[in-house]
């Protein structure tokens, strides 16, 4: 087949579909396209992907139409790494397909809304950790399609999902990455932080590293609008290795990358260009990430997050008492409840479940449905 051909072709450290683990349910191959991209294809036309329009990024802006938001991070995710894919002559389709599909998990409100619903879990369980890499594992093997009840998941191949779930961009400390090509089904099932497993595939360590490419600069971006930092805030040092805008910092580290990775089992920087892009990464967190602005959002987020869990706990314990009430939101979560509740899921993961497939719209609507602000 010319897809056997064209697999044959790339870099020996490519992975090929051939040698793929497969999906946990068994299907028959399609003739004309991949595995990898049959797995795009169900990332995209998801529910959860479509939703990421509609969430935060890192600043929380319905009024500026040019405030990065979730699925445009994604996209940046996917033409970096491909970007880079294409230049070392790896498996696009496999890159693609993690990309796209890396944050479908994410909770609304960005990192402050992960946090918020981590804690807030743990309140009424636990044994509950929210990460959103494994909660979009979770979205793909369990959640996706399960609104009408009829199907369990994307039912993706293994090496995407390994990808989607390693691809932590919050490990600010990494610029070497060598997969880790023994990784089973089972390890996925039994990971318990994703910033401790590394991609099985060197396509997975690729959309890692885009991952934190993709928001360095564009952070920056989004702060000037947000009047909290300026590219020419940023120390002289780290812009004259790195660049002195997005655009040119994004240039400095992808073909430093390629530079450095062709034709071998890791994807990294050099010395200098991994330093800088820590440094600036750093500067990130404490002139963007901890400013008083988002401390303040933060805030606001976690009331509303926390005010939200309350309420739609309260509402899934006592399910006549909700549809009596007459509140869309309760009516909604009870119709939720129905179908995971029989399959043995406690009431606070699926009130987790819930709040982390909202838009930060929807969650807002709910949060003032339920309070009448």
């Amino acid at each position: 087949m010319l897809r056997d051909e064209r697999e044959n072709n790339l870099s020996p450290y490519a992975f090929k579909s051939k040698s793929g683990q497969g999906r946990l349910t068994e299907e028959e191959p399609c003739i004309i396209r991949s595995p990898y991209e049959r797995d795009t294809g169900r990332i995209i036309y998801s529910q959860a992907f479509r939703r990421l329009r509609h969430k935060t990024q890192v600043f929380f802006n319905p009024k500026n139409d040019h405030i990065c938001s979730r699925i445009e991070h994604v996209i940046y995710v996917n033409y970096i790494a491909t970007t880079i894919a294409r230049a070392l002559n790896l498996n696009i389709d496999l890159v693609q397909a993690i990309s796209l599909g890396h944050d479908i998990g994410h909770a609304p409100f960005g990192h402050s809304g992960e946090r918020a619903l981590n804690e807030c879990a743990k309140k009424y369980d636990s044994s509950l950790v929210f990460h959103h890499e494994m909660q979009s594992l979770r979205v793909a093997d369990y959640l996706a399609g399960r609104n009408k009840g009829y199907k369990s998941g994307l039912n993706l191949t293994f090496e995407v999902r390994d990808g989607i779930v390693s691809h932590c961009g919050e490990t600010y400390s990494e610029y070497r990455l060598t997969p880790c090509r023994d990784k089973k089904m089972e390890d996925l099932i039994l990971l318990v932080r994703p910033a401790d497993s590394m991609p099985a595939t060197l396509e997975g360590c690729v959309v890692r590293i885009a991952d934190k490419i993709a928001y360095v600069g564009r952070d920056i971006e989004d702060a000037a609008r947000a009047g909290i930092l300026e590219f020419e805030d940023i120390p002289p040092a780290i812009r004259s290795r790195l660049g002195q805008n997005n655009s040119q910092i994004i240039n400095t580290l992808v073909a430093d990358i390629v530079h450095h990775s062709l034709n071998k089992d890791e994807i990294c920087l050099s010395d200098e260009a991994g330093e800088a892009m820590q440094e600036l990464l750093k500067e990130n967190v404490e002139r963007i990430y901890r400013s008083d602005k988002i401390k303040r959002y933060e805030q606001r987020v976690s009331n509303t997050v926390e005010a939200l869990f309350d309420a739609l706990m309260a509402a899934i314990a006592d399910p006549e008492k909700a549809e009596r009430s007459g509140n869309s939101v309760f009516n909604e979560l009870v119709d939720f409840a129905k179908i995971f509740k029989n399959e043995g899921q406690g009431d606070a993961r699926i009130v987790m479940d819930y709040i982390a497939g909202m838009t930060d719209s929807f969650a807002t609507r709910c949060y003032e449905k339920i309070y009448w602000v």
